[in-house]
């Protein structure tokens, strides 16, 4: 029988899925949980009023590594990253922090400078940012590479807010239960963004396509059965009929049957066989052979583009008319896809939705080791403001209004620029902020629904600590690279994938991988007994 720690770390996360939090309204008045949901209670979620607006604040000097402010704000250096632009506008973004330091000035004792940087150069330019001390508050994720919320704990990089949190607006912005979900070694290490807390992916369709052949998307319960479509897409001259995102995606299509709780692509060769509740070899299953020979097969017909396993693609490849059916992380409103991809797309289940340890972290922010126990303290009151009041949110999350959104008939938001935006998801509490004018009003009580039909894995609220092999466990990772990313990206022909996946594991046993894997077994096997 498993232990009591195993049976409270089910029941907190079985509990999430089933509460879920709902929205508040601004002002001061705490918002619902943040992120991943869970939440006791549902209130209406107040939008702002159509004819708000937000005053262009006069130009600030403030910089990244500006000095503390006179008086007595505290200032704190806020590093975001963008996915809806290839290329941040700075002077917009100055803008906007110029801004949101005018809001806040009356409100909190808090002055903020604020550095957004493109998707595709975000994880190096923040690591290295966050190396050099130049850092207080910093956007992370369970899947982000090199500064991933599973890299950030064991190099001692983010700051223990355990103590800070409870009595503040922030913590009693979500559920109890949300803390402890997140926690790290029992500690309160990150703050998530409110939008679910549970994983599923999709299969996204361009609805023009689907229009114009007809396609009958709910036949599709497999990735093989996108063979018709993608074949259609070839012959209308497409560029990339699957589009990949250049992401390795075995660890998320095969999540049915799989908990990759590193919750990182390049470490997908360790995971929990959820048939057998035991720690495998994932390059060693029928699944991956069976995957990495799709996807093969795919590059090998012209439906997958030598670009994706190149790592040509962009995040905004996605907003042109070059693809056909690509992948989507399930959300409660996924219509939100629609102003991110400037066009109408469509989503068709691929994998049910899971509540696992990571689940609760695909967006969050952590303030980082090199604050002072002030600044700190000025990056939990910053973020308690973002989390409880829709204007300071719809500001931080869609710019300034009359430039970057505007507000509708109905409040809601209709996002306009190229200069600035950003999503929700990677922003604040889906609950405080404004919705989008083609998303429903009753947002909140969808990721009600949306949570609380999730399933729980058998791993759910065990944490890999990978100190004692770290040197292997990077080194390994660094195969992947080599192997992995073009195996699950088509970029081995057909032929060739059997032997590949032989030289990978060969590959990886050279690196450490059996060492790894025994210490992983080692650690799952304490905790579930």
């Amino acid at each position: 029988m498993r232990n009591m720690k195993k049976l409270l770390s089910l029941g907190l996360v079985s509990a999430m899925s089933l509460s879920i939090l709902a929205g508040c309204g601004g002002g001061s008045e705490p918002a619902a949980q943040p992120d991943t949901t869970a939440q006791t209670e549902t209130k209406t979620e107040e939008a702002p009023a159509a004819d708000a607006k937000t005053e262009e604040a006069p130009a600030a000097d403030a910089t990244a590594d500006a000095a503390p402010a006179a008086g007595d704000k505290t200032h704190i250096n806020v590093y975001r990253c963008t996915f809806n632009l290839a290329t941040p506008d700075s002077a917009q973004v100055q803008k906007v922090q110029d801004a949101i330091n005018e809001y806040i000035a009356d409100k909190i004792n808090v002055e903020i400078s604020l550095t957004d940087i493109g998707s595709g150069e975000y994880t190096d330019k923040a690591n290295l940012a966050l190396n050099s001390g130049e850092i207080n508050l910093l956007w992370t994720a369970s899947w982000e590479g090199t500064i991933g919320t599973n890299d950030l704990v064991p190099q001692n990089s983010v700051y223990d807010l355990t103590d800070l949190l409870p009595g503040t607006p922030l913590y009693a912005s979500m559920d109890e239960g949300q803390w402890e979900a997140t926690k790290y070694d029992g500690k309160n290490y990150f703050v998530p963004v409110y939008k679910d807390n549970v994983e599923g992916y999709d299969f996204m369709f361009r609805q023009d396509l689907i229009d114009k052949h007809g396609w009958d998307i709910t036949s599709v319960k497999k990735l093989a059965d996108l063979e018709p479509m993608l074949a259609d897409a070839k012959a209308d001259g497409l560029k990339y009929p699957f589009l990949t995102q250049k992401t390795a995606m075995f660890y998320r299509w095969y999540i049915n049957d799989f908990d990759f709780f590193t919750a990182d692509s390049a470490t997908n060769f360790f995971a929990v066989d959820k048939s057998n509740n035991t720690v495998v070899d994932t390059i060693q299953t029928p699944q991956y052979l069976e995957f990495c020979k799709l996807m093969a097969d795919w590059a090998d017909k012209g439906y997958i583009s030598e670009d994706d396993y190149t790592k040509v693609t962009t995040d905004t490849t996605t907003q042109t008319q070059d693809w056909a059916v690509s992948w989507w992380t399930d959300i409660p409103v996924n219509d939100e896809a629609d102003a991110r991809y400037g066009q109408d797309v469509t989503m068709q289940p691929a994998t049910d939705r899971w509540a696992h340890s990571t689940s609760a972290l695909g967006s969050c922010y952590c303030v980082t080791a090199n604050s002072t126990p002030e600044q700190a303290q000025a990056c939990v009151d910053f973020l308690g403001l973002l989390y409880t009041d829709s204007k300071l949110a719809d500001l931080y999350t869609f710019g300034i209004e009359g430039e970057d959104f505007t507000y509708d008939a109905n409040g809601q938001v209709t996002q306009t620029s190229d200069k600035y935006n950003h999503s929700m998801w990677e922003s604040a509490s889906a609950t405080i902020v404004t919705p989008l004018d083609n998303e429903p009003a009753n947002k909140a009580d969808l990721y009600k629904d949306f949570n609380g039909g999730a399933k729980t894995s058998p791993a759910a609220g065990f944490r890999f600590d990978k100190t004692p092999v770290e040197a292997a466990y990077t080194a390994c990772a660094n195969v992947f690279e080599q192997y992995g990313f073009q195996l699950e990206n088509g970029g081995i022909p057909a032929k060739d994938v059997e032997s590949t996946i032989e030289k990978y594991q060969a590959a990886l046993d050279e690196a450490g991988y059996q060492d790894v894997l025994a210490e992983f077994q080692t650690q799952y096997s304490n905790w579930a007994k």
